[in-house]
C-alpha cells in the first residue's frame, strides 16, 4: 500500500461557483485539506464521490485552511446502522472507499475568479 496525492486547483467562475473532479482513485479516502489561496471568506463546498455521488464533506462559511478525515457509517448486515453503544449516538466508522473514482468539489460563495486548493489522500493498491 501507498499513499496517493491528487492537489486539485479550483478557480471560481464569475458567480463565485465552481465544479471540479480529480483524479480516479482505487482505494480508501485519508483525508482532504482545504489550502486557503484567495477564496472570499465564507466560501461554501460540498465533495461527494464523482461517480456513486456519496458524501464526503460538507463544509458552510469557511475562512481559513482546514484538514478532514472523512468516514462513512457502517451498517449491519441487513442495513441498521452499527452504534458502540445502545444509545444509538457513538456510530461505527470506516474509510470510505474508492474504486476507479474521483471525488467531485463543487464551490459556492467563492468570489469571483478566485482560486483554493484541496489536496486529496488516499492509500492506494499497486
Amino acid at each position: 500500500m501507498f499513499i496517493v496525492t491528487d492537489s486539485v486547483t479550483v478557480t471560481t467562475d464569475a458567480a463565485g461557483a465552481a465544479d471540479v473532479d480529480s483524479v480516479k482513485f482505487t482505494g480508501r479516502l485519508l483525508s482532504i485539506q482545504y489550502v486557503k489561496d484567495d477564496f472570499t471568506d465564507g466560501v461554501d463546498f460540498t465533495i461527494t464521490t464523482a461517480t456513486t455521488g456519496r458524501g464526503v464533506w460538507t463544509q458552510i462559511t469557511q475562512n481559513a485552511s482546514i484538514v478532514k478525515a472523512p468516514r462513512q457509517a457502517c451498517h449491519s448486515i441487513v442495513g441498521v446502522a452499527l452504534n458502540y453503544n445502545d444509545e444509538g449516538d457513538e456510530p461505527v466508522v470506516d474509510y470510505i472507499d474508492l474504486a476507479d473514482e474521483g471525488i467531485n468539489i463543487v464551490v459556492a460563495q467563492g468570489g469571483s475568479g478566485k482560486v483554493g486548493t484541496f489536496r486529496i489522500n488516499v492509500e492506494g493498491v499497486k
